[in-house]
């Protein structure tokens, strides 16, 4: 799923899309195209989601009639659903041309189907730990007013890659020259690619911020619960070398051998720093949810019979 989505991102940024004509699944007429730069880009990018798929097919199949685990069933549902979306979208975009409202979509879509089967080997990893130790990890219940913040962090931080494929398929990226400032200037004239570009730098300068917040309230506020203060330090380290990134994207813009990988770092972190909240959104409200709270303290009481229990 990874390299399906980063493959994306490179068709986008070499221009690639349409290496093939506006032809699907077939490459100017034949199944195997003759050799060009662009053709072998757009072509490998077809070959490498399609091995996606059939990856998010099999865990489907191994999930739905050999697991009995709702919670696996589930993300392995996700992820193919959103595999077969972003294909279908991508597609389209070859077939028939599309705004840039839906290419950033399509973008989207793709990022939802790896985080879902980041959730997919999270968990599986966790179950498999608690099938070889046959204990959960003692982890407090968390407050549901953290929970919420996780969610609107995760939320926001969907909308603001949005925003930044919006960006790029709008060919905005050179809306706003300078860093900090905006054309030299706080708020710039907001029309054109430069309202495009600046809506996404106040996104991103507010996502640093509200990744701020949550990291140090899942540091701060739960010293028992080392996961959680794990994920809280990873999202703020992702969140600062994804700000660090951008920032380098506006000073390569004028050399494309560097701006290339520039970009494809700004994009791969993102990923993960999404993959890893929704993961975070998936443990809170687990942890916060009050079945879990009871069954905590029936825990600590059978572990610690006569220690006074607190919530």
């Amino acid at each position: 799923m990874f390299l399906a989505t980063m493959g994306g991102l490179v068709v986008t940024k070499t221009g690639s899309g349409l290496g093939c004509g506006r032809e699907w699944p077939l490459c100017h007429g034949q199944f195997i195209p003759a050799y060009t730069i662009s053709s072998l880009i757009e072509y490998t990018h077809r070959m490498v989601s399609g091995f996606a798929g059939l990856t998010a097919l099999f865990s489907f199949i191994g999930f739905i009639f050999f697991n009995k685990n709702k919670e696996l069933r589930l993300y392995a549902v996700l992820t193919l659903i959103f595999v077969v979306l972003q294909a279908i979208m991508g597609a389209l975009a070859v077939v028939f041309s599309q705004s840039s409202a839906i290419m950033a979509l399509h973008f989207g879509f793709s990022m939802i189907a790896f985080s879902s089967s980041m959730l997919m080997a999270f968990t599986a990893r966790r179950l498999h730990k608690y099938q070889r130790t046959h204990t959960y990890e003692n982890q407090p219940p968390v407050s549901k007013s953290f929970r919420n913040l996780t969610w609107f962090s995760t939320i926001f931080t969907y909308i603001v890659v949005y925003t930044g494929a919006f960006v790029t398929h709008t060919d905005s990226r050179g809306g706003c020259s300078g860093f900090p400032l905006c054309n030299g200037a706080v708020i710039p004239e907001l029309s054109g690619g430069v309202g495009v570009a600046f809506l996404h730098r106040a996104a991103a300068l507010a996502l640093v911020i509200v990744i701020a917040i949550l990291g140090h309230y899942a540091y701060r506020h739960h010293p028992n619960n080392p996961s959680i203060r794990k994920m809280g330090i990873v999202a703020v380290v992702f969140i600062l070398l994804q700000f660090v990134s951008g920032a380098v994207n506006i000073f390569t813009m004028d050399v494309p051998e560097v701006y290339f990988f520039a970009t494809m770092a700004h994009t791969l972190l993102i990923q993960f720093l999404f993959g890893i909240l929704c993961y975070m959104s998936l443990r809170t409200w687990q942890l916060s949810r009050k079945s879990y709270a009871e069954s905590n303290v029936h825990q600590q009481k059978t572990n610690n019979p006569g220690v006074p229990v607190t919530r």
